[in-house]
């Protein structure tokens, strides 16, 4: 009985805490400053679909009492796929007490010559500070509908329709499209 005691506490050490791990290729190095505060998203906002190749803007807003947020992470689930490895873009200086701005991601793929009609995908954003502290998570739906060629035309919210808006960075993640993967995962038939 000691002995399973024993090894519960102990395993209980080494997992990380719920959601992070999926967030920060580094969440079991991480352990949150005493008493730091983490970055908060206050605002986001993105269109739920576009067709393949969209160039897709993501617009935060976000703030952090210590003023140390180091890069926003991104993560992407697939439908029919699975979990991509996670995506940093490291802020500048400039904005890691508070920034508002969007990040790109240009959709489309060097590892897929077309997505499905169809495709569905969600995007996690998190903000990581320099003490690894993870604000909140925003969830992103957004689903592939080749209909439409032209740029999909949308009225920004508040506070996204104010003044100049500065690009933050860029997404790079390459989707697969998992009808054309052979079966080694390569995507070779």
């Amino acid at each position: 009985m000691f002995y399973s005691v024993s090894l519960l506490v102990a395993f209980s050490f080494f997992v990380p805490c719920q959601g992070w791990t999926q967030m920060h290729p580094y969440a079991g190095e991480m352990q949150p400053k005493p008493g730091g505060h983490a970055p908060i998203i206050t605002h986001a906002f993105a269109t739920e679909s576009g067709y393949y190749g969209y160039v897709w803007k993501i617009y935060i807003e976000a703030e952090d009492l210590d003023g140390d947020m180091l890069s926003i992470a991104c993560s992407v689930d697939q439908v029919g796929y699975g979990h991509y490895p996670t995506d940093l873009i490291y802020l500048k200086p400039k904005y890691q007490k508070h920034f508002k701005g969007y990040i790109q991601w240009n959709t489309f793929s060097s590892k897929a010559p077309y997505l499905r009609e169809g495709t569905q995908i969600t995007l996690r954003v998190s903000i990581v500070d320099r003490a690894k502290n993870a604000s909140n998570q925003v969830v992103l739906p957004f689903i592939f509908q080749h209909g439409r060629k032209s740029p999909y035309q949308y009225q920004l919210p508040v506070p996204f329709d104010q003044g100049d808006i500065p690009k933050l960075g860029n997404i790079h993640i390459d989707l697969f499209e998992p009808t054309q993967m052979g079966g080694d995962g390569s995507g070779s038939n």
